[in-house]
């Protein structure tokens, strides 16, 4: 029997990208697309439902407590899919991304490989790191298009309803059944986060969060103290 997608995307001002996440999930051909609206005020809201009756495309759009682990949760509740994917909206799906999961026989859970739309090779490096992250860690990031099969997502609650770290917490839950999965991709992740720090600045923040987690400081603390 065929699996059925659904495409989960949070949202909170992505009025500049939500054109571009929305063709490539709809690309993939006759999922369901669900937006889950943290309470925008740049117009996101409506360029999604215009986009979708301009291209007749059926989107599902929801409002949901603001926090990406909230939004994620609420739009996992009403998906009717029997795999979640979960896409950040300044992210791109490859065309390709539902054979590949057809072809790999649709792994328990796991995600695709970046490529950060940038040409410089430091970004390259960041690409391999978080490759090698999720390969012998198991840790399988929010940017990098995580998918989980509906009965192992069930099983482990979901994601936890927080502001951060939402996707190293249920990582940690999944991998306790299975080993995740990184499909080639590529998933294109957009490199505002970077640029606007700098790529050094950017990693060591990430490592820091990373860190500060891991000994005790919750998702509330670290919003908080990162901002």
């Amino acid at each position: 029997m065929e699996k059925t997608v659904s495409i989960i995307i949070p949202v909170l001002n992505e009025s500049e990208n939500i054109e571009t996440a929305l063709q490539a999930a709809a690309a993939l051909g006759g999922l369901e697309i669900i937006v889950c609206d943290g309470g925008s005020s740049d117009g996101t809201v409506e360029k999604t439902q215009r986009w979708a009756l301009d291209l007749d495309v059926s989107v599902i759009v929801i409002d949901a407590d603001r926090g990406r682990g909230r939004q994620l949760a609420a739009g996992a509740r009403i998906a009717k899919g029997d795999v979640l994917l979960f896409l950040h909206a300044d992210n791109r799906l490859h065309e390709t991304a539902l054979r590949q999961m057809t072809l790999a026989g649709w792994p328990a859970w796991g995600g695709f490989h970046q490529h950060i739309d940038d040409s410089r090779w430091r970004f390259r490096s960041l690409e391999a790191g978080n490759f090698l992250r999720a390969r012998l860690a198991g840790r399988v990031f929010g940017d990098q298009a995580m998918f989980v099969q509906r009965d192992l997502y069930d099983a482990v609650g979901g994601f936890a309803e927080v502001e951060l770290m939402e996707d190293v917490m249920i990582s940690s839950e999944l991998r306790r059944h299975a080993r995740p999965q990184i499909l080639p991709g590529p998933i294109t992740v957009d490199p505002r986060r970077w640029l606007h720090r700098g790529v050094m600045r950017q990693t060591w923040l990430n490592w820091q969060i990373q860190y500060a987690f891991a000994h005790g400081a919750t998702p509330e603390d670290l919003r908080k103290r990162y901002g």
